[in-house]
């Protein structure tokens, strides 16, 4: 692993639950990419999470729950 990206983890680490569960998601985003790219349609969206995530516009264990048991078969 790379010193920065190792730097990076170390920070994630400190933050909240709320804000690691983003971080992680984020890089789910990038790990799932086969090419190692994302486009610029992706890193809009990410950079888009990214502020919407430090306004504290995200949703709580609860509201993913209640949104996950509405669409339970």
């Amino acid at each position: 692993m790379i010193k920065v990206l190792e730097q990076a983890i170390s920070k994630v680490r400190e933050l909240p639950r709320d804000r690691q569960e983003a971080a992680a998601q984020v890089l789910h985003v990038i790990a799932a990419q086969s090419h190692g790219k994302l486009t610029a349609r992706e890193i809009k969206g990410v950079r888009q999470a990214q502020r919407e995530v430090r306004k504290g516009k995200f949703a709580n264990d609860r509201n993913v729950k209640a949104f996950f048991a509405r669409f339970r078969a």
